[in-house]
């Protein structure tokens, strides 16, 4: 039964996502999917003076695969990038009171398309100096 495989938080964050949606003004994005279960994420960010400013996503995928994204950008959002990519899948996990060991592997699409998005960020940010 869903109810007693995830947390309340997990539920939580299933069910009234925090932060979807493409943010238009983003200035770094990022992907990640799972070929396994078909799960993908895009996650958008707004960087001002080396702050997260705003965060969005985009998830294709199962219940924990929701849960994680919504709780990878609440993570994220109003730190610096070095406090953004210490992110881990752990910290995830934890947030969201823990997950199912079968999916677990859900938390590594938030981390990889976090770092992927700031990656992205400062890609661009060198090559428009």
């Amino acid at each position: 039964m869903f109810t007693n495989e995830y947390t309340d938080i997990v539920i939580e964050h299933f069910m009234c996502p925090k932060n979807v949606g493409i943010l238009n003004d983003s200035n770094g994005e990022g992907k990640a999917g799972d070929p396994a279960c078909g799960d993908s994420l895009n996650i958008y960010i707004k960087v001002k003076d080396d702050l997260i400013e705003d965060i969005s996503f985009l998830v294709y995928g199962c219940p924990a695969s929701v849960a994680t994204s919504s709780m990878t950008t609440e993570l994220a959002k109003k730190k610096t990038l070095k406090e953004a990519l210490s992110i881990s899948e752990n910290d995830i996990i934890d947030a969201l009171g823990g997950l199912p060991e079968n999916k677990k592997h859900c938390s590594n699409l938030g981390v990889k398309a976090l770092r992927s998005a700031i990656e992205n960020y400062l890609v661009s940010a060198v090559e428009n100096k």
